[in-house]
């Protein structure tokens, strides 16, 4: 399907398979949508959409009483090529988002991420329970994850910085790199094929918007702006504030996001137990099914602990991230239609 939106961009025209469709968005389409040109929602502003159509970048024309915090960057949007006006969205393959302190719902970081490049830097800025979170969020959401180490240049030896993060999770992918030399898009072009779309997160001033650079091959013109960190605790500054799609020079495409101050465990269920999966695997052999893995007789995790099977302030740090999920997780209760939040419960030790 292609459907020529005019424009002032002079971009040659794109395939819908370009622009990251695939056929899970294929089998969403009904014979009402013909005429409907599928478009991928590019930037969101409080009161402005744009998206990237196969015939260029174009701002969309939100109907009435519709609202921006529906839409996240790189939504798969069905709209009226005459109007401007996105008629459905798309169901999403993948969803970041995060829920702010004192939030109702929800904040959407992006959508129909295939991989999330988790990056952090090898200096004082890598915080491994930290990572632990956004490798939480990514498991939660469908998405890859691999960490990311900028500053790689800029210490004699980046190995035990590859050493504190490498175990963090089963199976994880760890890349080294300087955020801007080219070599750094050679290193990540296994996630940077034609289609697909990855998203940087990370606290400010480790190196996304260099990555970001590097990566599209941004002109000096177009570049997005970079920041330098403290010299005394290696704490960044925010240079990028809203979070927006670019192309990749392999083909791909990469969302930028704000550096992320405070991420809230929060609305997690099978995150956790991919990240901490040695703590999982051991707790269907504790004796209380509940077990906190803390104080109670016959815990298995305990025991794995003793003999050095587990990391302690790992197991701590899983604790920690539980009870936080658990308190930010708002649970609904009461009859259909009438459904109210209430507070988590704490546990209490259950024989099984």
């Amino acid at each position: 399907m292609q459907i020529t939106v005019s424009h002032t961009s002079n971009q040659e025209p794109l395939s819908l398979a370009e622009l990251g469709w695939s056929a899970f968005f294929d089998d969403q389409l009904d014979r009402v949508d013909a005429g409907l040109a599928p478009m991928r929602v590019a930037t969101v502003h409080r009161a402005r959409v744009t998206a990237e159509s196969q015939s260029g970048p174009i701002k969309l024309n939100l109907p009435n009483r519709a609202n921006t915090v529906d839409y996240a960057v790189g939504d798969w949007v069905l709209v009226d090529p005459n109007t401007r006006i996105p008629v459905r969205r798309l169901e999403r393959k993948t969803t970041l988002q995060r829920r702010t302190e004192g939030g109702q719902s929800p904040q959407l970081i992006a959508a129909n991420v295939d991989t999330l490049f988790i990056v952090t830097s090898c200096n004082e800025d890598l915080n491994v329970a930290r990572l632990e979170r956004y490798l939480a969020l990514a498991n939660e959401s469908g998405t890859t994850p691999v960490i990311i180490l900028t500053k790689a240049d800029q210490v004699a030896d980046n190995a035990p910085w590859r050493d504190q993060v490498l175990g963090l999770q089963r199976g994880l992918k760890v890349v080294a790199l300087d955020a801007t030399a080219p070599e750094a898009a050679l290193a990540l072009a296994p996630w940077c094929a034609t289609g697909q779309t990855v998203a940087l997160v990370g606290s400010s001033g480790v190196g996304k918007s260099s990555l970001l650079n590097t990566l599209s091959e941004k002109a000096p013109d177009e570049a997005q702006l970079t920041g330098s960190i403290r010299e005394s605790d290696a704490k960044g500054r925010h240079t990028t504030t809203s979070r927006s799609l670019h192309r990749i020079a392999g083909g791909g495409w990469v969302i930028d996001t704000p550096g992320i101050r405070t991420l809230h465990a929060s609305d997690l269920s099978v995150g956790l137990d991919l990240v901490f999966v040695e703590i999982a695997e051991l707790a269907p052999e504790c004796r209380f099914r509940d077990c906190t893995h803390d104080h109670e007789p016959g815990c298995a995790v305990q025991a794995a602990v003793a003999v050095g099977g587990i990391d302690p302030e790992r197991l701590e740090r899983w604790r920690k991230l539980g009870n936080e999920n658990r308190t930010n997780t708002p649970v609904l209760s009461g009859p259909r239609g009438n459904k109210q939040t209430k507070a988590s419960s704490k546990r209490s030790c259950n024989p099984k």
